[in-house]
This record gives structure tokens, C-alpha cells and sequence, in this order.
């Protein structure tokens, strides 16, 4: 209990600096077809949080194109995890093993949020990275080893504008049990925990109209017949979290 309360009051002051810091981001040179927004919700039931972010920019075609490869979806991957640590100003870190992606606050011990290896899906329209939640100090017990995930989905579209493809990108967070919400209330997970990732997320997305993507560590695809081509709708198409398998 001594342990979350601290993280609840960091992650509290870590939320007012992130929403300072990353709330007036915006990226040049680039047409925004929809700003970052946001849908939240936890079940008054079982305490499972269910939050999508999501964002649409127009880039031009050829460069998607060059781009389009699971290569690009690993760098996207790892994009995340380094924005992550660059928003809390190196406080959250990623290390990584051939099994696990460990989120820790300063050191490998104290491990926030431990992931699986990420899954990858695409095809010519749609990537998918998927990594499944597994345990952490940040999750409650119902939510350890269960069906919980954190997802980035893209989804190339048609472009008004010629020469352009518009890019649709979705970071879903499903069937997450917060330990603050569990432990010290469901208010104050979503005025702390909550609006960290929200924002952290919407700085990602905003981004990302940079195509600065960070190299891959593993390298592990080249083609996109290399992986498995999408099984489950878009976060923002599906009625519930329940449409991705568990594994």
C-alpha cells in the first residue's frame, strides 16, 4: 500500500508537467485530418478499463508506401516505448527480453507494467502490434496473466487530397485492473494513472506526423507476407475488448 500511494502522488505531479508539456504539441508541415482524441471507460462491475486514443493525419503516398512493412510496424512498436520514457523525462523505462517487454520506474526491479512479446498482423490496409498484459505494480490481481492487452492498430484510408493517404492510428488499452483503482479508488486512478496515459498517448499520436520512428531492436520481419494478416476489427469498430482472443 505505502508503494502505490507513492506512485499515486508521482504520477499526479507527473500528470499536471505532461499536460503542460505535451498538450500544445503540434506537428508542422503536415495536414491533420483529426486531432488526438480520447474514449475511456471502466466497468462498474469488474473495475476493467477499456481506453482507446486515436488520430488521423494525411502523408504522402509514395512515402506510406515505402514505409508500409512489418519492418516499420516493429520501429512503430518501438517508437512508443521510447516516447514513453522521453514524457517522463527517463522516470519510466523499457527493457527487453526475447519473452517480456518490462515498463519499470528507474530500475528493472520495480516493474510497473510487464508485457509479453508483441504480436504483429498485417496486410495492405491494416497493421496491428498487440503486446499482452501479463503482471506489474500497476495492475491488480484479476488483471494478472489474464486477457488484458495494449494495442496499436494502423489503418491506411482514401485522401481527399491527391498524392496523399490518409493514416489512421488507434492506441487501445483492454481489460486493464489499475492496483490504484482497486486499492485506493476508481476516482483517483482516473484523475491520475488515467490522464497520464491519455496525454502520454495524444503526445504519441501527434508524433508520429513525424515519421521519426526509433530503429527496431529485434528486427525480426521484412515482408508483410512474413506475418499474419489482421483477425479482429478495429479498436474503434469493436463493441468490446472481448473480440481479441486470448492467448
Amino acid at each position: 500500500m505505502p508503494v502505490l500511494a507513492a506512485i499515486a502522488v508521482a504520477v499526479g505531479a507527473l500528470y499536471l508537467y505532461l499536460r503542460k508539456v505535451l498538450g500544445a504539441t503540434v506537428p508542422e508541415g503536415l495536414t491533420i485530418v483529426r486531432d488526438a482524441d480520447d474514449s475511456t471507460e471502466i466497468d462498474v462491475d469488474s473495475g476493467a478499463v477499456r481506453s482507446v486514443q486515436s488520430a488521423e493525419v494525411a502523408l504522402p503516398a509514395d512515402t506510406i508506401d515505402e514505409l508500409w512493412t512489418p519492418m516499420s510496424l516493429e520501429r512503430l512498436a518501438r517508437t512508443y516505448w521510447r516516447f514513453l520514457q522521453r514524457a517522463t523525462l527517463g522516470l519510466v523505462r523499457v527493457y527487453y527480453t526475447e519473452s517480456e517487454r518490462y515498463v519499470c520506474l528507474l530500475v528493472p526491479q520495480l516493474k510497473l507494467l510487464t508485457f509479453r512479446a508483441p504480436e504483429y498482423e498485417m496486410d495492405d490496409r491494416r497493421g496491428v502490434v498487440r503486446w499482452r498484459i501479463e503482471k506489474g505494480l500497476l495492475v491488480a490481481r484479476p488483471g494478472r496473466e489474464g486477457d488484458g492487452y495494449l494495442e496499436i492498430d494502423v489503418v491506411r484510408k482514401s485522401s481527399a487530397d491527391d498524392g496523399a493517404v490518409n493514416v489512421a492510428v488507434e492506441v487501445e488499452v483492454a481489460n486493464f485492473y489499475p492496483a490504484i483503482a482497486s486499492r485506493l479508488g476508481r476516482w483517483l486512478y482516473a484523475q491520475t494513472q488515467s490522464r497520464i496515459h491519455v496525454v502520454v498517448t495524444q503526445g504519441f499520436l501527434r508524433s508520429l506526423a513525424r515519421l521519426d520512428l526509433e530503429p527496431s531492436v529485434v528486427g525480426r520481419y521484412v515482408g508483410v507476407d512474413e506475418v499474419p494478416d489482421p483477425t479482429t476489427r478495429s479498436p474503434s469498430d469493436r463493441q468490446s475488448a472481448s473480440e481479441v482472443p486470448a492467448k
